[in-house]
């Protein structure tokens, strides 16, 4: 998705605001966000996951063209873990179907194993 892509799909979502105010909105919320991160804070999102921040160790590596030893320098990278909700919305799980169907079958298994 693109943010052209992204700015439409939530104007279509919020009536009565212009694509302008939705630009605006977008950019204030991802700038909110990078801000956070850039600052270490962990930001989590109920139903969709959480942003944290993770410090890479220093290394040794190998150039891959010339197959030499290189150092490579600690670093700090931007770590995102999925809700339980969005990766069952992913995957195709309806969590409470799945409940339900879980439900449905415990009695099935019972007297299948009732019959043996």
């Amino acid at each position: 998705m693109t943010k052209a892509e992204l700015l439409n799909a939530v104007s279509a979502k919020v009536e009565g605001s212009t694509k302008k105010q939705t630009t605006e909105f977008v950019d204030a919320v991802f700038a909110a966000l990078s801000e956070a991160i850039c600052a270490g804070e962990r930001i989590s999102y109920p139903g969709f996951g959480t942003f944290t921040v993770k410090q890479r160790a220093a290394r040794d590596g190998r150039n891959p063209r010339t197959n030499e030893p290189i150092k490579i320098a600690a670093s700090k990278t931007v770590n995102f873990k999925a809700a339980p909700k969005l990766k069952d919305a992913v995957n195709g799980v309806a969590k409470k179907d799945a409940k339900k169907d879980a439900k449905k079958e415990a009695p099935k298994k019972a007297a299948k194993k009732a019959k043996k």
